[in-house]
């Protein structure tokens, strides 16, 4: 079992993944692998920043607090289902009691596949024209690129909405070398070329080939250059694509009221409420005191149950799915701020 893709129904024995959508379940499922650490093996130590987000399959693994061991965690057991000492930097140091079996995920990974689950899917349903699936694959695949992860959460649904299809045919050309930059691209169906005109070679030479959910066209946009390549349709296939002005405006971080834990406090102290908007079985396994929980999904449905008058003060693990919930809730008049770094971040 070790070091072998992983089944959805193992990534539904945790949470939040438990509250993923099948599609997007089954794309994190691809990405993640069952390790193992031998017995005495250290995991992690105390301090430790890398955000990987980990789970115990099986076997006991030790937290260690200045040499005594705090907590045991033992695969199976209801401890088990929730992330590890999800807080960063580590408050302790974790190390195999026995032989354990974990998962690893990269932690931004997985926050902006939350994110986009429960804010994004139901309402892009018009992009998904006749090849519904196909839709679902390139969304899913742009959502797990790094660069994506750059994007701020709340303009997502935005950038989707705004975006236009356009079909072409083997052999189109989608943008030409020495044109202005106009659109950005995400290739949604087919294969492309990428190809650059230099004076030995007039016919172009070969760069990259794109598949579904690759982009391209940004550094034009953001360098307000010329397209400095051509790409070219290998066979039939789609695009979507976004305007220069909506690419630069909805890279930017939104107008949304950023807070510390101590700012936070202090609303909540002068009659505001904290709002975690993460799944319950996250919000039962850790929260703030006080808090009240509406998850990010629903939290259009609940709005008739918040006080206009009153602060919001909304967090989550991380900051990106309350970035998305404050937004929500400024739109609509609500006076709303965001938990900078989420609860996840050591306040200390």
């Amino acid at each position: 079992m070790t070091n072998e893709q992983v089944s959805t129904e193992l990534l539904q024995r945790f949470s939040p993944l438990d509250g993923l959508k099948r599609d997007n379940l089954a794309a994190l499922a691809r990405k993640v692998q069952v390790r193992e650490l031998s017995p005495g093996q250290v995991l992690f130590k105390e301090g430790d920043t890398e955000k990987r987000t980990i789970y115990i399959v099986s076997g006991i693994l030790e937290l260690v607090d200045q040499g005594k061991v705090t907590e045991t965690v033992s695969g199976g057991s209801d401890s088990a289902r929730n992330p590890v000492s999800p807080i960063f930097p580590r408050r302790v140091s974790a190390k195999a009691r026995d032989r354990v079996q974990f998962i690893s995920i990269d932690s931004d990974l997985l926050d902006v596949m939350l994110t986009w689950d429960q804010t994004g899917t139901y309402e892009v349903s018009e992009l998904h024209g006749d090849d519904q699936g196909g839709a679902e694959d390139w969304m899913t695949m742009l959502l797990q690129t790094k660069a994506f992860h750059k994007i701020p959460p709340a303009n997502i649904q935005a950038i989707f909405m705004r975006m236009q299809q356009i079909n072409y045919k083997s052999g189109d050309v989608v943008l030409k070398q020495g044109a202005e930059g106009d659109y950005f691209y995400v290739l949604t169906r087919g294969s492309a070329l990428v190809t650059r005109e230099t004076p030995l070679s007039k016919d172009g030479i070969k760069l990259a080939e794109l598949r579904v959910g690759d982009t391209f066209g940004e550094e034009a946009l953001i360098s307000d250059a010329k397209r400095n390549a051509t790409v070219t349709m290998v066979t039939d296939g789609a695009v979507m694509r976004l305007g220069k002005d909506d690419f630069k405006k909805l890279l930017n971080e939104p107008m949304l009221d950023w807070v510390d834990y101590a700012q936070g406090q202090q609303i909540v102290q002068s009659g505001g409420q904290w709002l975690d908007v993460r799944l319950p079985s996250e919000f039962e396994n850790q929260h703030i005191d006080g808090a009240i929980n509406i998850p990010l999904y629903f939290i259009r449905l609940k709005l008739n149950t918040l006080e206009q008058g009153k602060k919001y003060v909304v967090c989550c693990d991380t900051g990106r799915r309350s970035s998305a919930g404050a937004y929500i809730l400024s739109e609509r008049g609500y006076q709303a701020y965001v938990l900078r770094g989420g609860i996840n971040r050591d306040q200390a």
